[in-house]
């Protein structure tokens, strides 16, 4: 088995908003098989993202992240599943993903790394990709049994929202009716 861990980044954004602490985490978990399911964690990511304060841009990050590695579970594996979870660290929050599949592995996990390495003749910007959008990486593969990727991106720019108004965007229902 081979693993690869990035220490954690210091957020992109220097202006850190608080935010209260909700009492149950938003998790998400779903099963991705189609290009359907790419889309769908896609939409509940940037919803939970925006939901718990996320900045459009950084949003957009977590979405595009989150699509990386579900484009990677249905070309290589065909089948595995996406957690979403809300993570929460001392003075900060963020969102973990861990996309999970049962594929043949990765056997070189420096090289699959490489910005424009591809076994399958794409550009070979996912992983790489991944890894640049979010604070934290780490991959462990084993071939033949599969691979696992966790990420986190914590909150470099959260909006500004009052204990209430951060209570009450987690009751509502995410954008263009996505359940969580």
């Amino acid at each position: 088995m081979t693993s690869i861990t990035d220490q954690p980044r210091e957020a992109s954004h220097c202006k850190t908003a608080s935010v209260a602490v909700l009492s149950a985490p938003a998790n998400a978990q779903m099963a991705i098989n189609s290009d359907q399911d790419i889309v769908l964690a896609r939409q509940k990511g940037r919803a939970l993202a925006t939901g718990i304060g996320f900045a459009s841009g950084d949003a957009t990050l977590i979405a595009t992240a989150i699509s990386e590695l579900a484009r990677n579970i249905v070309s290589y594996a065909r089948k595995g599943q996406i957690i979403l979870r809300m993570v929460n660290n001392l003075n900060r929050q963020g969102i973990l993903v861990v996309a999970t599949d049962e594929g043949p592995g990765i056997s070189d996990i420096p090289q699959a790394l490489q910005a424009g390495f591809s076994t399958s003749g794409s550009l070979g910007l996912g992983l790489p990709g991944v890894r640049r959008l979010m604070d934290e990486f780490e991959i462990t593969s084993q071939p033949g049994r599969g691979t696992t990727v966790a990420v986190k991106k914590w909150d470099g720019q959260l909006q500004r929202l009052s204990p209430t108004e951060t209570a009450n965007r987690q009751r509502q229902p995410p954008p263009n009716n996505v359940p969580l």
